[in-house]
């Protein structure tokens, strides 16, 4: 005789998050990069400032910009939680072309001012904290991009995998700014400081380039 019992599904097992509650994830892990963002910009530029040292100073720079960034990303999340629409808005286009601009700014900024401190031989008093914050930067922007890259594949969203890639921008970041700190730490170098806030200054420029890129062609995409 033919078993028709039908079994249930066991509790143990996981159930699936719904697409709803997979877009509330994504606005909050996109809410907390930009949260992290204020909180790493501002103690990055203090003790950059404090302690003379250009590359923290303007890794916290860009630490800001980014938050522009993620206000944009935040607002395209949403959209497409509630209409599906892929395409760039006017309010996220405005803020690319914002976040262009000063990205753009900030690389000039820095390579004018690691030009100088090259030509005058200056160094930071000390470059401690721009290891601790690399470090605490590192660890967090790997498990940003982790996070948002199984929410993007789950979800099939092309545009949430993209701000995992962004955010692998910011992980370079604070790769550079560890090694241009630990190196000075090491060595006494002070072109090191330099070096690193110039290599900060060109990673900016590519951020701005793509910003302006995604702005004109209404894409989501970022280089990874």
């Amino acid at each position: 005789m033919t078993d028709t019992t039908r079994v249930s599904p066991s509790p143990d097992l996981p159930a699936f998050p719904s697409r709803d509650a997979l877009y509330r994830q994504a606005l909050v892990l996109a809410a907390i990069t930009v949260f992290y963002n204020l909180l790493e910009g501002a103690v990055s530029v203090w003790l950059g400032v404090r302690d003379e040292t250009l590359s923290l100073f303007g890794f916290g720079v860009d630490s800001f910009v980014e938050v522009i960034s993620g206000v944009g990303i935040w607002h395209m999340v949403h959209r497409i939680r509630k209409s599906g629409s892929g395409c760039v808005d006017s309010f996220e286009k405005t803020a690319l072309r914002v976040t262009g601009t000063s990205f753009y700014l900030l690389a000039a900024g820095l390579f004018a001012t690691a030009g100088v401190n090259l030509y005058r031989g200056d160094r930071p008093e000390t470059t401690f904290w721009g290891i601790v914050v690399a470090l605490v930067s590192i660890a967090s922007m790997w498990l940003l991009i982790r996070l948002k890259e199984k929410v993007g594949t789950a979800l099939g969203s092309s545009a949430i995998l993209a701000d995992a890639a962004c955010t692998r921008t910011c992980l370079r970041l604070s790769v550079v700014l560890l090694g241009a700190s630990a190196g000075y730490e090491l060595t006494g170098l002070g072109f090191l400081d330099a070096a690193g806030a110039a290599a900060i200054g060109f990673l900016s420029l590519r951020e701005g380039r793509e910003a302006f890129v995604k702005a004109k062609g209404g894409t989501c995409s970022c280089r990874s």
